[in-house]
């Protein structure tokens, strides 16, 4: 009798049941690339095809990020439990930060003036100057030790000390004075109170910039440093001050622009493709009747310089500044400052700078004529603003690196980035105050993101065209610069491609 049964089965069940799970198998598989499909559609670079020579580097670029992985874990190296400082080295010797070093980067959209110039050159070229000073004592009321400044022989403050006598008698002191300049977190459960750090290293320059001379070379140094990294145009949140030097004491505020354009000048007798934006700056921590007095000066600067004033943002530590919110007075007036003037003005807000849910700055954003958002971390909280950011079209500046060093994200994987890309909110790459940490230029933010988040090509393609296609250049100027960018971009493509045959 059993016999006769399993006799059965082979011959009629068996079939019977394999045929029956097959038919599920194949159900079940077409559901699960139907939702592998359905999410991909939601995904930031959706609309992106890539050609095949593009595929060609994706696939190689791909198998270089998965042998750095493995070479790192083969001599257990804690890569995704280790601070920027400390992996540092390692990605300068990559090959992979070769790659993106020749990778044309487009724009970058979000840089802070103080925080755009190498610290050695900063002090080197500071030193130059007989009148420039380094204050050596303790922090008072008034300065912080490693504070630099320009003053006339005969006014030198108490406690400061000429700057190239210092390092003369003291060699020691000029790496000392790097540290000073430089925000680093050396480990990820290191306590620090990274904002009042952060703000200490603008302090200790914030008196050489104003300098006319020193101005001057400085952002000439920035923006080579930028073009030198494939960066073709920049825009900067602009903290404006009135230019000075000994000879004729302060300038207008206008200077600083007109001082720009000599810079762009200059630059473009290399660099023709090179292009500056500035993006009027003032403090969250001011109330709304001084943000009222800036926002009449950014008009005034924009109606003269149509072509230099993008916008207006306001900056600084969003956990002890003001909301958006309670400027709302200040919001409501854009348009009629925009009919007295004849401009319009754009926000560039920093908003969701936070890792708090209670931090609602993001809700603003929304509501207000505020195409590009800084930062926005904390937007992935908020997921029916999320939404409307995306069917507005509205970009976040994303930077990385700036992130995790300030103490928003540890493991760089855990990026609130990675939510939005793959929600459709569109992102570009930024490096927000690179010299304050360490670096200069935007590869290693690019690297940052290609690692962790485990890009392809296709996204650091999108990446890199939102920069442009986001910036607030002209349509005219916008058009110029995507042309550009697509001869670069291809030309990486087919050097890169030989490059790593």
């Amino acid at each position: 009798m059993m016999k006769r049964y399993i006799t059965y089965v082979l011959l009629l069940g068996s079939p019977l049941y394999w045929s029956q799970n097959k038919t599920e198998t194949s159900t079940y598989q077409q559901k699960w690339l139907l939702a592998q499909k359905e999410n991909e559609e939601t995904a930031f670079d959706a609309d992106l095809q890539l050609s095949d020579a593009e595929k060609t580097l994706d696939k190689k670029i791909l198998q270089m990020r998965k042998q750095f992985l493995s070479e790192t874990e083969k001599q257990k190296i804690p890569i995704y439990n280790s601070s920027f400082n400390e992996i540092k080295p390692l990605i300068e010797k990559s090959k992979l930060f070769e790659v993106f070093q020749s990778m044309p980067k487009g724009g970058l959209l979000h840089t802070h003036s103080g925080g755009i110039t190498d610290v050695k050159w900063v002090i080197s070229t500071a030193r130059k100057y007989n009148e420039c000073y380094v204050f050596d004592q303790k922090d008072n009321s008034h300065y912080i030790f490693g504070q630099l400044a320009f003053f006339e022989k005969e006014k030198v403050p108490e406690g400061f000390v000429n700057l190239d006598k210092k390092l003369a008698s003291n060699p020691d002191f000029e790496k000392e004075l790097q540290n000073l300049l430089i925000l680093k977190r050396d480990n990820l459960c290191t306590y620090t109170d990274y904002w009042i750090e952060f703000e200490k290293r603008f302090k200790r320059i914030s008196l050489l910039l104003p300098y006319r001379p020193f101005f001057k070379e400085y952002y000439l140094k920035g923006f080579q440093d930028l073009v030198k990294d494939k960066v073709q145009n920049v825009e900067v949140r602009f903290i404006f001050d009135e230019l000075y030097d000994f000879q004729h004491g302060k300038y207008p505020l206008k200077t600083s622009i007109t001082d720009l354009q000599d810079v762009l000048k200059e630059l473009h007798k290399s660099d023709p493709q090179f292009s500056l934006k500035l993006i009027y700056s003032s403090f969250k921590f001011l109330d709304p009747e001084n943000i009222e007095k800036q926002l009449e000066i950014a008009f005034e600067l924009k109606k003269e310089f149509p072509d230099m004033i993008s916008g207006f943002d306001l900056v600084a530590d969003e956990a002890a500044g003001n909301s958006i919110y309670s400027f709302q007075k200040n919001w409501a007036k854009l348009d009629q400052l925009t009919r007295k003037y004849g401009v319009e003005m754009p926000l560039f807000l920093h908003a969701g700078e936070s890792t708090s849910v209670l931090n609602k700055n993001v809700l603003d954003i929304g509501l207000l004529n505020n195409q590009r958002i800084g930062h926005g971390l904390n937007l992935i909280y908020f997921p029916k603003t999320m939404e409307l950011i995306r069917k507005q079209h509205k970009l976040v500046e994303v930077s990385p690196i700036s992130n995790q060093v300030l103490g928003y994200v540890s493991d760089m994987r855990n990026h609130p980035a990675r939510v939005l890309l793959s929600n459709g909110i569109q992102c570009s790459i930024n490096s927000d105050d690179p010299s304050v940490y360490g670096y200069e230029g935007l590869s290693y933010d690019f690297w940052v993101a290609f690692v962790y988040w485990e890009l392809d090509v296709k996204a650091l393609k999108k990446l890199v065209f939102n920069s442009v296609n986001y910036s607030s250049m002209n349509e005219t100027e916008k058009k110029k610069a995507i042309t550009y960018l697509n001869k670069q971009w291809d030309d990486f493509i087919q050097k890169a491609n030989a490059k790593l045959n």
